[in-house]
């Protein structure tokens, strides 16, 4: 399930959710992400996304980690709107029958969240707003992916 919304969440009550019900599940993984103060350089962190749009690009990316990791199921909820400090951002969480594709698929999915998903971000803070771009670390996580993997 891909999901937006103006609204904090519990990420604590979502994973409790999602793993309801889940007999032949071995391994659940999750990630949250919290919008960062920056040493009080940011006051606000403002995300803003294309409804449809994104889900479906983000679906696109979780389809990929079903498939490369053999995932059961995958959840993945992002803020869109001005996110306080300290607030949950993200929270992306992975079934698999076995923890090692559980682990990876969360991290495949938060490199391609960080680094391709289509948002717009932007820090406000004392010295007024600016736009933000993934970082090079970003880019050089999500192209350890793109490798072709040795047998």
């Amino acid at each position: 399930m891909i999901r937006l919304t103006y609204d904090p969440f519990d990420p604590g009550a979502l994973l409790t959710e999602f793993c309801r019900g889940r007999s032949e599940v071995g391994a659940v993984a999750t990630f949250t992400g919290l919008a960062r103060a920056e040493t009080g350089a940011t006051t606000a962190l403002e995300l803003d996304a294309y409804p449809g749009f994104t889900e479906a690009e983000i679906g696109k990316i979780a389809d990929r980690a079903r498939a490369r990791f053999g995932l059961d199921d995958a959840l993945i909820l992002h803020r869109v709107g001005k996110i306080a400090p300290g607030e949950p951002v993200v929270f992306v969480a992975t079934a698999a029958r076995h923890r090692r594709a559980a682990f990876e698929a969360c991290d495949f999915l938060m490199d391609y969240l960080k680094s391709k998903a289509p948002f717009w971000k932007k820090e406000h803070g004392p010295d007024g707003a600016r736009w933000v771009e993934p970082r090079p670390e970003d880019h050089a996580d999500l192209a350890r992916w793109e490798k072709e993997t040795s047998p």
